[in-house]
């Protein structure tokens, strides 16, 4: 029931920057993690970045230093700021959302968003 809809994405040329989105509706309950994970063409899935319940964040090794992970002062949004882009960034980026409810777990995924990076 919960849904998850990213935005965000676009074409950006090596070493700029993109913030992405991702907007969480529905039945929201109990702690609740996030993460982005990203996926290019002819690779597995990837999971690039989490935040907890607590604001814990990490990154996979090759975005730390550049990415950055968040939640909106209304706890239904979460962010990724994504600076200095590389060509492997390129992938489509997906929010997903785990929630642990007195031990019931619930995921949601959201559709994606393409993010391009090229000269």
């Amino acid at each position: 029931q919960v849904q998850l809809v990213e935005s965000g994405g676009g074409l950006v040329q090596p070493g700029g920057s993109l913030t992405l989105s991702c907007a969480a509706s529905g039945s929201i309950a109990g702690r609740v993690d996030i993460d982005w994970f990203r996926q290019a063409p002819g690779k597995e899935r990837e999971l690039a970045a989490t935040i907890s319940s607590t604001g814990t964040t990490s990154y996979v090794d090759s975005a730390k230093g550049r990415f950055t992970i968040s939640r909106g002062d209304a706890q239904n949004t979460v962010y990724l700021q994504m600076n200095d882009l590389k060509p492997e960034d390129t992938a489509v980026y997906f929010c997903h959302m785990s929630m642990n409810n007195n031990g019931h777990y619930t995921h949601a995924w959201g559709r994606g968003t393409q993010v391009t990076v090229s000269s």
